[in-house]
């Protein structure tokens, strides 16, 4: 039996603020969620859609992109974190005051929903 992932959080980004105006995020650590069983990104896109509805979300699509990006916060955690889905896999982006109870949960909500296996690989730079 698989363990669980800790989704122990080892770098966050760092916000800074340009002169320019607006946001930019220095450093990054994702959490990549990859179904065991190949599913296309259409089919996880209604995977986190499904999710997301089912609560305890408030989430927004927040740009016109080509690929989908959500602003999620879960209201039981208090977690903000972006999740994105590229290349067949539910990516999860920490953001500074992201905590592991709100990406744990989130993926705890998602393996519920489906019959397939999730392997958690975690990314970082500075």
């Amino acid at each position: 039996m698989a363990r669980d992932p800790s989704f122990s959080i080892p770098s966050r980004p760092r916000r800074r603020y340009p002169y320019s105006g607006g946001v930019e995020y220095e450093g990054q650590t994702i959490f990549r969620l990859l179904p065991d069983q190949s599913l296309s990104d259409d089919r996880l896109d209604e995977l986190l859609e499904v999710t997301l509805e089912s609560g305890p979300y408030q989430y927004g699509d927040f740009l016109n992109l080509p690929l989908t990006l959500y602003l999620a916060r879960d209201d039981e955690t208090s977690d903000v974190f972006r999740i994105s889905i590229r290349d067949g896999c539910i990516r999860l982006h920490v953001l500074p005051e992201t905590d592991s109870a709100g990406l744990r949960a989130f993926y705890e909500r998602l393996t519920d929903r489906t019959e397939t296996d999730w392997r958690v690989d975690c990314e970082t730079s500075d």
